[in-house]
């Protein structure tokens, strides 16, 4: 047997025992995983990109390859209200925003939904070469540094949303968080809806509670992805988009504080 294998082999060995009897040991390696196949199944049919280039369906064949490792990292989802995606018409698309893992969402949302571009920051695109497979399939960048440039990109995607029937996904929160709270949503999304004369359509990611950065856990857990029923923006300006933020935001906090009550794990009861 070959040095190279032996090592190999002894590595392997002690990964596995790390893995089964540490959890801080299963968060490094399962978020390890979760990046190494991220790359590698989102950047795989990257030729295959260049014969439609910034096509949608170019996330396709990736998205089906993430649901795999999803589920080879013991993560099981079930989305509802399928019925309220309208494929006739373009929509700005709003999600809560948890974590790296929401990309795993995306991938169980874009064959449920036609057309989806997706709004990210700008140093995404660097990150070569996912940043460049997620360009071919037509995610939009943006450097939240540069207001002037963010509003131009936006206004862009409106023109989209309403000429060629887009679905824009963007995470209004902003950033990331694992609070029972969702925090304020910014307005840009709003704007991109009213300018286009398309409707809101919020998605909800139920709790990760599966994940703990704090404590540095990652384990096994469920998802629940909630379609909810389009907001239309018709007669909606913009001096009182306020109330069209508030309306969105309040329920989607329901929706997320009813599902997350529902994927919360049960306590384990010890015996006496």
């Amino acid at each position: 047997m070959a040095p190279f294998d032996v090592v190999l082999g002894c590595v392997m060995a002690l990964l596995f025992i790390l893995f089964s009897i540490s959890s801080i040991a299963r968060y490094y390696i399962k978020f390890t995983l979760f990046v190494v196949l991220s790359l590698i199944f989102a950047t795989a049919p990257l030729p295959l990109m260049l014969f439609r280039p910034f096509d949608p369906r170019n996330a396709l064949i990736p998205a089906a390859l993430l649901r795999v490792s999803a589920r080879l990292l013991g993560l099981r989802w079930t989305v509802r209200g399928i019925e309220n995606v309208d494929d006739t018409r373009g929509a700005v698309i709003l999600l809560n925003h948890q974590s790296g893992l929401d990309l795993y969402v995306l991938a169980v949302l874009w064959p449920l939904m036609a057309r989806c571009t997706v709004i990210s920051k700008r140093s995404l695109q660097y990150l070569v070469p996912f940043g460049t497979a997620a360009w071919m399939w037509g995610t939009v960048f943006i450097d939240r540094g540069a207001a002037h440039s963010a509003r131009s990109i936006l206004n862009k995607q409106a023109e989209a949303v309403r000429d060629h029937k887009r679905k824009l996904l963007l995470f209004p929160e902003g950033t990331r968080h694992s609070g029972d709270k969702l925090l304020p949503f910014r307005k840009g999304a709003f704007h991109v809806a009213i300018d286009a004369g398309a409707p809101i359509q919020p998605v909800v990611i139920s709790k990760y509670h599966f994940l703990d950065a704090k404590r540095r856990r990652f384990g096994s857990g469920d998802i629940i992805i909630t379609i909810l029923p389009s907001i239309s923006t018709d007669g909606v300006d913009k001096d009182n988009i306020t109330s069209l933020v508030e309306t969105t935001q309040s329920k989607m906090q329901e929706v997320f504080t009813r599902t997350s009550a529902e994927t919360r794990p049960y306590p384990v009861c010890k015996e006496n």
